[in-house]
């Protein structure tokens, strides 16, 4: 679904408004005052206002809260300099060649974004893949195999960085050694710990980490529906996996159709209730897709060689062919005629191969099974 612009063109940045040194300065002390918005700010800007200018308002209380205008009479951009230094990060401003050209015709367009890592890359080969935190082991695989689609034919990923079907969908490109972005919520610094850090880290060796907010800055709730429009923004193309109803999905979804861009959904059953976003976006006109195959034939992308074909007994193809769904071993034993010994046997070497997993001591074929065996 291709999606149409709504409400654009929108005001931008002005020409110069981080032009100067000075301005760049003023640019990094604006990005981390928690109570001016971009469009707050845009408003001022777009009166031809410089960074410098911006930002002298706020210290003198006419724009922004009392706590901006605390902050920003404590802090200075040589601070944020600093910070950047120790985490190996970099400013990309609006008047900078490098800005995303992309980004420049979204609403509320970030002023200045820190990068971690490579470039960022052009519109025409990079997705969004978003979805649930709280995703199924169906919803996970989908979004790793069509990360790991995407990043064999070298279009960049990007997503969120979030557990769930955003970490699923890095490392479906990283598994290829292919490239990744992350958009964060929080100061290009926030790499979490544990699992999330280790990913962050491995997503700025193959690609990059941006963020709208300087080191320093906390994630918190009300800064992950801002970075949506940037993920959305990014991209060519947005995927929605899963994602109940009220989620993060549904607005990146929102945000990529009225930036004109296309809109996929991969559709789950009615009765899950994370299948309701790609449900509502296919209903309203999202393209639907199966998986990889259908994503990359739909943006005209050349897909890489098909995988080898599995290597089955004919008792395992037999037990992989039987699993129509979630199904008890004991079915599967009547259906090819076996003991139950037999069955469970067969069954736990296909698991063993990534094949099939147990559920509630139901069976069923894994994304890897079905895409491998038509």
């Amino acid at each position: 679904m291709r999606g149409e612009r709504v409400g654009g063109p929108w005001p931008t940045w002005p020409p110069g408004f981080t032009l100067a040194e000075a301005d760049r300065s003023a640019a990094l002390v604006l990005s981390a005052l928690s109570g001016l918005t971009p469009r707050r700010l845009l408003a001022y800007a777009s009166q031809g206002r410089s960074a410098s200018a911006c930002l002298e308002l706020v210290r003198r209380g006419e724009l922004g809260s009392s706590r901006d205008r605390r902050f920003a009479k404590e802090l200075g951009g040589v601070e944020i300099a600093t910070r950047l230094d120790r985490c190996g990060a970099r400013t990309v401003v609006w008047d900078d060649a490098a800005y995303p050209t992309q980004l420049r015709t979204i609403h509320d367009p970030p002023f200045v974004l820190y990068v971690r890592g490579g470039p960022l890359p052009g519109a025409e080969r990079a997705v969004a893949i978003v979805g649930s935190r709280r995703c199924t082991a169906l919803g996970r695989e989908l979004a790793q195999a069509i990360g790991y689609g995407l990043a064999s034919v070298g279009v960049t990923v990007v997503s969120g960085a979030a557990v769930g079907i955003d970490s699923a969908s890095h490392e479906g490109a990283l598994e290829v050694g292919g490239p990744t972005v992350a958009v964060l919520g929080g100061g290009v610094d926030a790499a979490g710990t544990g699992s999330r850090r280790s990913l962050i880290e491995r997503i700025v060796d193959h690609g990059a980490v941006v963020s709208e907010y300087p080191p320093g800055v906390p994630p918190v709730a009300f800064r992950f529906p801002a970075r949506n429009r940037i993920v959305a923004g990014l991209c060519r193309a947005t995927v929605v996996v899963e994602g109940a109803q009220g989620s993060g999905s549904l607005i990146t979804g929102s945000h990529a159709l009225e930036f004109g861009r296309d809109v996929y959904a991969v559709p789950g059953a009615p009765t899950n209730p994370l299948s309701h976003v790609p449900l509502q976006l296919i209903r309203e006109g999202a393209t639907m897709i199966r998986g990889a195959e259908d994503l990359l034939e739909d943006l005209g992308v050349d897909r890489a060689p098909g995988g080898e074909a599995l290597d089955l007994t004919l008792a395992e193809a037999a037990a992989l062919r039987s699993l129509v769904g979630p199904t008890l071993p004991e079915r599967v034993a009547r259906e090819l005629r076996v003991g139950l010994a037999d069955a469970l046997t067969l069954l736990v070497r296909l698991e063993m191969r990534g094949l099939v997993r147990s559920v509630g001591g139901r069976f069923e074929a894994t994304l890897a099974a079905t895409a491998r065996t038509g």
